[in-house]
Order: C-alpha cells, then structure tokens, then sequence
C-alpha cells in the first residue's frame, strides 16, 4: 500500500526545472479549476535579491521564470511578454539578461520544442525614464506550452510592485524576495485586491569577502605587490510567498481599470541607513515628483518658450478680447495644425519647436504647446500631470506614476481642462481614456496640487420618438435626438472617420429588424454644439399579435434589452465616469380599428436617495399614446456594498421599459 501511494505521489509531482514539460502537460486540455480560462500559468518563480560586487556596490537582480499552457486562440495573447525597463541615464539603466524561451508542442505523440531567436525579440524606447523589451514566442498553437526564462539587473534599490495575480489563473507562485539590512522599505498590499497571498518574513547574515590590491611601479612596469582580504557580514530581510491556484482577475461591467484591483506586493523604498547608523531619506512626495518634473528641460523649459508660435498666435487673438472665444480659437488651432503620433508621455519628445515646425508630436509637445500658447494669450493655464485609464491609478510617488499630461485653464473660478491630442474632444471634455481618478497641477513656481478629473456636469440625451403601428402591424415613425459633453463626444468618436452607410449599420444594431433611412446628422464636427441627428425608420415584428388583441413595449426599439449588471455580488465598483441624464417623449398613433385595454402603470423610482431616479409616465389621447420616460444617475462610482441597491434599480428599469401596452378591437 505505501509503495502504491509514493507511486501515486511521484505521478502528481509536477517538475518546474526550465525545459522539463511533461507529454501530460501537453496533452490537458482545459484547468480543472476554472474551465472557463484560455489559458494558464503553470508555474511562476519571481526571485529578487541583491548581489554585491566590487567597484559597484550593490546590484538588485531579478529573476522570472514563467510557464504558461495556452489552451485556445483567445489564449495566443500570451505568447508575447512586454518587460519595462527604467533607463534614466546610459550609465544607469536597467538591463536583461539571460533571455531564454521555448514552445513545446505535441506532434504525433511527441513534444516538439522551438526556442526563442533573436527576431522574436523587439525594443522600444518609451521616454526618457522608460525602455521595453518585448518577446514573441515562435511557433503558438492551440494546447502548447510556452516557457521563458530571463534577469533583469538593477544599479536601483527601488522594487517594482511584484504581480501576484494575473488575468489567467495561476496553479502554481513563487516568489522570493532578499534586500539587505541597508535598504529599508515600507511594504503594503494592493487594499483594492480581492486576494491577499500569505506573507512568510524571515531574517538570515550573509558573508562578502571584499579584496584590494597593492600596486608599484609605473605604467607597464607596475606589479601587484600585495593583496589584502577583508571580511564582513550583513542582515539579509527575506519575504517569501507560496501559493496555488490563484484565480484569474475576471473584468466586470463599468470597471474603471482592472489593474487597479490586481493583488500586487508594494514595496516602497524608504531609507538607506548605512554601517555607521546615518540614515538617508528616500521617501518621495508627490510634491517633489512634480518638482522634479517641471525643472526638466523637456516639460518646465518647453513652457518658457514662445518665439516659434508668437507670429501665427498674435494674428489668430487680434482684436479678440473675450477669453473663452481666446481658449476656443487657439485649442482648435493647435489641433488643426498638430498630429498626434499615438505617444504618451508627459515630456516633450523631441523638444515643442521642433514639433510645431514638423506638425507632429507626442502628447507632452502637443499639450505643452497649448499651455504655452495659452499663457502667451494671458489666459491663466497650467500642466496637469495625470495617469491615463490603462495605467492605473498611481499608488506611492515616483517619477513614473504619471504617463501624460493635459491643460487646465482657470476661468472665472472655474477649471476647463483641455488636450489637443484629440480631434474630437470639445473644451472641457477629455478623451474617456485618460478621465482617471485626479492629476497634478504644476503652477509656475513649481508648487503642484491635485485636481479632480472627474466630469461635474450631465451628459444628456434628449430623444422624440414618433410612432405609427400601420394595418400590417408594421412601425414606421422618426427620431430625433440630441447628445451634449461626453454622450456627444462617443457618438464622434464612433462615427466621426466612417460613412453614412456604416453610421446607419451602427446605430440598426440591436434595435431589433428596423430600416433606418434619411439619416440627417449636424455638428458632427462642430465640437463646441450638441450632435443632433435625426431619421426615419420601418420596423417589423415588434408588434406581437394574440387572437384579437396587440402586445408591444411602450418605448419600442429604445427599451433596454437586459440589466448588464447581472452578478449577484459585485468584486469591484462600479465607474459610469460622468453623470447622465435621458428624456424621451414618444408619440404613438394606433392603428385604426383599436382601442387601448390598458396601460402599464406610471412609475416613479429612485435609486439610493437622491443619486439616481427614473419615471415613465403614459397617457392616451385621441388614438395617440404619449409616453415620457426620464432617467438620471447623478453617482458616477458606486462602491461594491452599494451595488445590490444599483441592481435592484437597474432591474426594476429594465422590467417598467419592457412592461407590455395592450390594444384589442373595438
């Protein structure tokens, strides 16, 4: 019996030694814990400690090994592995080493294995803080298994957060984390994670035998004459983490970004204390990081600079007084002249003169530009540092927590923030990818302060439904709506670069079978008006006929179909960005021969208090029933304990637009 279970025990046994995969590992074809997942992590080892060297001092080493079985296509993502670099100086950046990788596949009962070449592997230079190296293993397919291996040296003692959940499970973590008794951190977790790993601290010494030679002599002749060893031991901090099966990082419904929420280990440098006691302070403020930024001569000295722009901006303000007519005239200049290349980034790139000369840039030219050109103009603008949606919000300072910068004009005790990166965006409306939590506001002095991004004002949609249901029971009818701030910059951003016949498609979808024709669009382009668009329309099978009578919603093809918020609990909260509000009146005649036998009963809800309500209201009128529906969410984030009262509500919307009015005849 005991020979039975060493035997059972060494068959479970998995091998992580690198190159070692298994013909079983192959042959699996989904992770029993969640069969849902494209793909797996089956192993990770992250290993960071610092080694000592002569001359050097020390050097922060950082060793991964990854294996990953990939399941299916939607899994292919994960065969190409992004690595962030911090290159501050040439003589100071980081570096990785020792990259290796394979892809095992099965072939005719047996594991073929392609090693990674140099053409898979690709860099990029971010800024001037910033490099990636990217990877690409050869050879994907359905149910291979990917394995690399690589070290990233450091001449820094500042860690990059450890990552201890990914967007796929993860069977197996090791992580192994050795810093010397000199460098000093200040260790957290990620509070908005929904798993916390155990944490193992232990302390251990460590030996270094240091040596120095003794030389005589004069050029070629010199000799070594004596050598010296000297001995000395130091305090090693250990944290180690061990854990299996950690669940994947599911996406929910309006979920601001879901890097927010990873479970990550935070380890902030806080002070070096030396062998003689003195200590030296490393924690950084948000203050001195965006002091720092603003002395750089690629943002604070870019603002100083006008001559390149002086002429064209003074003819363009001539005889103009009104400061937002100013704002209006110099940000659509700036995005007519400027093309954005697609790089983020809070610096200039390649210095804003050299930009505006060749019309292009990245954001840090372009928007650094603006605030400059704005500032010429006397308006009162200032640079807004901010981290975009994709980035996350920024945990504890450092010079890499912001990856964008924006403009913010104070006009008459308010704030209108601005980036000219985009065609589309009016004043005081950002691109949705960059509305993100708050950003820092750099004054000329250097002084900085936070500022909300968060958008204060509705975003409205105001639709005229008009309906007629004919002797076929077929609908014919117009619309006209109309869309302000951020409902208006999504319906640009959607439609602004496509066809009429691509608008049409859109806006047919998921409308159930309508025809929409005369589709007549205005200020699609005007930025600084509402979108008003308006069609007519034919629509068939929404009319559902029962023996003598007619059953059919009362707001139609605009009825919401489902209550997107269908889990039972809610891991994250909920982000709808800006506040919104809907009003839409529908007018619709019946059809000759009938008469209505009743309407639903008119509604009223509100949503926790006063941050969201609904109403429906019906009345019939001499063959012609009108229907008012409005609807407000004024609570742009809701937390996860308040999201049963979101779904109640949500529910209860979905069930009074999709309430049946009944005809019969007369």
């Amino acid at each position: 019996m005991l020979l039975i279970l060493f035997s059972a025990q060494g068959i479970l046994a998995q091998n992580y030694k690198f190159g070692k995969v298994s013909k079983e590992e192959l042959i699996d074809n989904s992770y029993e814990q969640d069969t849902t997942a494209n793909a797996v992590v089956l192993y990770k080892s992250q290993n960071i400690n610092f080694i000592y060297r002569e001359n050097e001092g020390f050097v922060q080493r950082n060793e991964i090994h990854e294996r990953i079985k990939i399941y299916n296509k939607e899994g292919f993502e994960w065969a190409t592995k992004r690595i962030r670099l911090y290159d501050r100086y040439t003589s100071k950046s980081e570096k990785l080493l020792g990259l290796n990788g394979y892809t095992f596949t099965l072939k005719n009962g047996k594991a073929i294995k392609t090693k990674l070449k140099k053409e898979g592997v690709f860099e990029e230079k971010n800024n001037k803080y910033l490099a990636t190296k990217s990877f690409t293993m050869p050879n994907i397919s359905e149910g291979c298994i990917i394995e690399f291996e690589y070290k990233i040296e450091s001449p820094y003692a500042n860690i990059d957060d450890v990552i201890l959940q990914y967007d796929i499970p993860i069977e197996k973590l090791e992580v192994s984390i050795k810093t010397p008794e000199y460098f000093n951190y200040k260790k957290s977790m990620n509070l908005k994670a929904g798993f916390f790993p155990e944490i193992v601290e232990s302390k251990n010494q460590k030996r270094v035998t240091s040596t120095s030679k003794e030389r005589s002599g004069r050029g070629l002749k010199a000799v070594t004459t004596e050598t010296s060893y000297s001995n000395w031991t130091y305090d090693v901090n250990a944290i180690n983490i061990k854990e299996n099966n950690i669940p994947a990082l599911k996406t929910e419904p309006f979920v601001n970004n879901l890097n927010n929420y990873r479970s990550k280990l935070i380890l902030e440098y806080s002070f070096f204390k030396g062998a003689d006691g003195v200590i030296e302070d490393h924690t950084t403020t948000w203050e001195s990081v965006a002091k720092t930024i603003y002395k750089s001569d690629v943002f604070g000295d870019q603002l100083k600079k006008t001559s390149y722009f002086k002429e064209e901006i003074d003819a363009l303000i001539s005889g103009i007084n009104n400061p937002e007519e100013k704002i209006n005239i110099i940000y659509n200049f700036i995005k007519n002249k400027m093309v954005w290349n697609g790089i983020a980034g809070f610096e200039s790139n390649t210095g804003v003169k050299k930009a505006y000369k060749n019309r292009t840039g990245n954001v840090g030219d372009i928007n650094l530009m603006l605030t400059a050109m704005l500032n010429y103009a006397g308006l009162n603008a200032n640079p807004v540092l901010i981290s975009t949606r994709d980035n996350g919000i920024p945990v504890v300072p450092t010079l890499t927590g912001f990856n964008y910068v924006i403009t913010a004009v104070e006009l008459e005790g308010k704030t209108l923030l601005l980036d000219a990166t985009n065609t589309i965006t009016a004043p005081g409306t950002l691109p949705l990818r960059i509305v993100n939590w708050q950003g820092r506001m750099i004054k000329p002095n250097g002084k900085s302060t936070w500022i909300d991004l968060s958008p204060k004002v509705f975003s409205r949609e105001s639709i005229l439904l008009e309906a007629e249901i004919k002797a076929d029971l077929s609908i014919t009818g117009k619309v006209r709506k109309r869309l302000t701030n951020y409902l208006a910059y999504s319906f640009r951003r959607d439609n602004v670069s496509i066809g009429e016949e691509d608008i049409i498609r859109n806006l047919e979808e998921e409308k159930g079978e309508i025809k929409i024709i005369d589709l007549d669009i205005k200020n699609l382009k005007t930025l600084n008006k509402p979108v008003n668009f308006s069609y007519n329309y034919t629509l068939d099978n929404e009319v559902e006929q029962i023996g003598d009578k007619l059953y059919f919603s009362p707001l139609l093809f605009l009825a919401s179909n489902e209550n997107v918020f269908k889990q039972e609990k809610r891991i994250f909260p909920v982000d709808f960005i800006y506040p919104s509000a809907t009003m839409c009146s529908v007018n619709l005649k019946i059809p000759e021969g009938y008469i209505v036998e009743s309407l639903p009963e008119n509604t009223k809800l509100n949503y926790n208090g006063n941050e969201g309500d609904f109403s429906l209201i019906m009345k019939h009128v001499n063959g012609v029933i009108e229907i008012t529906l409005a609807k407000h969410i004024k609570a742009t984030y809701i937390i996860p304990d308040k999201y049963q009262e979101l779904k109640i509500f949500t529910d209860s919307v979905v069930e009074k637009e999709n309430q049946k009015i009944v005809l019969k005849k007369e």
